[in-house]
This record gives structure tokens, C-alpha cells and sequence, in this order.
């Protein structure tokens, strides 16, 4: 990042991998599909100066998993910092992630812009929820570091997407985390997984922005689960130290076979 340029942050969320880097999810291999992305965040013009990972980024909670994931990302050298999903265990996840590349902090600045991950899972439950510790957290340190503009990760999303069986399953107490950013005007960005597709919505002048999955993609607007024929993909932040930003979706050509009768995973 030069002196004026933005902070460039690359999300990449819902990975999924497996111990076994052969084992497919619904017809397609998470640790080949990472690959793919990885390679695709390589030939970027400009490499980027953070990746942020919102969760689900094991299927099967084994530290061996996790240990791919470190394999594949740290030779990129690129400060990383994550997250945990409904999937997720996270003591596995600290034990694991031991590089210097994988970043354990929760707060943070970086390129003018303050950045807040929260733990949205909950022990054995597909939906999330912010306990009243994480809300308190989250309302001391917006406090102490306005005026940054600030960008808040967690795994849930926290609006409906129109999407009847995802809709039960985001962030069930929505309604306090809105309390408490409503306070906080410097808050620009709230991101998040979970959902395994694009979305895009504002509300009181913050963004709320989902990225695709790394692997599967979700349909939307389905009334049960259904898999979508979208490649996998991330998302691009340029974040300007005024506070404003742009960002794009990136997708990879990836061979998949996937098992459109799947009722669930």
C-alpha cells in the first residue's frame, strides 16, 4: 500500500476444507476450489494488504484442516486475520494457527481504517448470536477508536436475505448489534459469510456486505436449501482513508459436479 493508495483487503469466507484435501462437498473439492481462489488473488494487480477470513473455514473442525489452510495461505505472506463459523471449533483454531501471518487480534488498524471481528457462533447451533460480553466489547472499543472509520466482520449475517431457510439461521439478535452502531456513526462497513453468495445492503449510511464462498454457492430467494451453479469467488475492499470505499466481487473458473438434489450438508 503506498503512501495515498488504499488499503486493499481481500474476504474470503465458508471455505470448508476437510482433513482429507480429496474429500468432496457436494461434488465439489474445497481444497482444490481454495487453490483456484488463492491463485486468483496472486495475478491481482496489486497483492492485498490484508486477508480476512469470516468463518465455516473448516467442515470438519480438525486441526488438520486448519493446518492446510495455514499451508495454502502463508506462503503468500500476507497479514491474515480470522474469524470463527457455526462450523468452526475455536480452541482448534488458536491452537493451530500459529504462523506470524495468522493474526489472533480482534481489533486492530491498518491503513487508516480500524477493524472489529466479532464471534458471531454458538456451540452446537447453526444460527448465531452476539452475547451480551461481545456487544459490551464491541461498544468500548467503537468508542475508543472513533473517528477511524471502521469496518466490523463477524460470520452471521444480521439482515433477511429473502432466502426462507437462510433467514433462519443468521444472527437472531440483530436488533442489539443495530443498537449499538447507531451510536457509532464512524462504523462504514459490517461484513460477513455464512450465506454462500452476494449480498449487498445499507441501512442508517453503514454497508452490509456478504461475499461468496470460497466453494458451494447457496441459490437465493430459495424457500429450502438449493445449491447455485455460481463459481466460487471473494470479495475486494479498497478502503480510502476518508472513510469511503469500493469493492467488487472476483470469481474463479472452477470444474465442479455438483449435487443439485442435496437437501442439506
Amino acid at each position: 500500500m503506498g503512501k495515498n493508495s488504499p488499503l486493499l483487503i481481500a474476504q474470503l469466507s465458508d471455505l470448508h476444507l476437510f482433513a482429507t484435501p480429496n474429500r468432496d462437498l457436494l461434488g465439489l473439492n474445497t481444497f482444490s476450489s481454495l487453490e483456484a481462489v488463492l491463485q486468483k488473488l496472486k495475478r491481482l494487480p496489486v497483492l492485498p494488504d490484508q486477508l480476512l477470513l469470516t468463518g465455516d473455514l473448516a467442515q470438519d473442525e480438525t486441526d488438520t484442516a486448519y493446518q492446510q489452510i495455514q499451508a495454502l495461505i502463508a506462503p503468500l505472506q500476507i497479514p491474515t486475520y480470522w474469524l470463527p463459523g457455526n462450523h468452526d471449533h475455536l480452541p482448534t483454531m488458536q491452537a493451530t494457527f500459529t504462523n506470524p501471518i495468522f493474526q489472533a487480534h480482534k481489533s486492530y488498524r491498518m491503513g487508516g481504517w480500524h477493524f472489529l471481528l466479532l464471534d458471531s457462533s454458538i456451540i452446537g447451533k447453526v444460527y448465531g448470536e452476539l452475547s451480551v460480553e461481545r456487544l459490551s466489547w464491541l461498544n468500548q472499543e467503537l468508542k475508543q477508536c472513533y473517528p477511524h472509520p471502521t469496518l466490523i466482520a463477524l460470520h452471521h449475517p444480521p439482515f433477511a436475505i429473502k432466502s426462507d431457510w437462510l433467514d433462519q439461521i443468521g444472527l437472531q439478535n440483530s436488533d442489539d448489534l443495530f443498537a449499538i452502531l447507531d451510536r457509532h456513526p464512524h462504523v462504514k462497513l459490517v461484513v460477513f459469510g455464512h450465506i454462500h453468495q452476494q449480498f449487498e445492503h445499507q441501512r442508517h449510511n453503514v454497508h452490509y456486505l456478504s461475499t461468496p464462498s470460497t466453494c458451494i454457492q447457496f441459490a437465493p430467494h430459495s424457500k429450502t436449501f438449493a445449491l447455485d451453479q455460481a463459481q466460487p469467488g471473494f470479495r475486494l475492499f479498497h478502503l480510502h482513508a476518508d472513510g469511503t470505499f469500493e469493492t467488487e466481487i472476483q470469481r474463479v473458473m472452477f470444474a465442479q459436479t455438483l449435487d443439485f438434489s442435496a437437501k442439506g450438508y
